[in-house]
């Protein structure tokens, strides 16, 4: 009996790789941003680079807005101008600083500011 159960996990193993079917992750971010994991939010501001600030500009995109920001790992004024709106968004300070509450915003994307973008 346990013979035909393993050998059924791994022919099912099998077949979802083969079929590149995959298990959706727990606390995965949403738009498929996956730069760094969710528990990485590290504070960002104007001039910062890496993989952190393509998680924070992908993460963005999911907003709105148009242009959409190139997710190049640049902290620029594109960046900055978008953050600043999504703050405001939130009545959050319009620092443009991606800190702990800026964080938590832009893995909550709201369509609906009534903002104008800055774009």
């Amino acid at each position: 009996m346990k013979r035909r159960i393993v050998s059924a996990l791994g022919a099912a193993a099998l077949a979802v790789g083969f079929l590149g079917v995959t298990a959706p992750s727990a606390g995965a971010a949403p738009g498929g941003c996956a730069y760094t994991p969710p528990s990485s939010r590290p504070s960002l501001q104007h001039g910062s680079t890496g993989a952190a600030v393509k998680q924070a500009q992908c993460l963005s995109n999911i907003w709105g807005g148009v242009p959409k920001l190139a997710v190049d790992g640049v902290f620029g004024s594109r960046t900055l101008a978008k953050v600043k709106w999504i703050q405001g968004c939130h009545a959050l300070a319009r620092n443009g600083i991606v800190d702990p509450r800026t964080w938590t915003v832009l893995y909550d994307p709201v369509p609906d500011c009534y903002d104008p973008y800055p774009g």
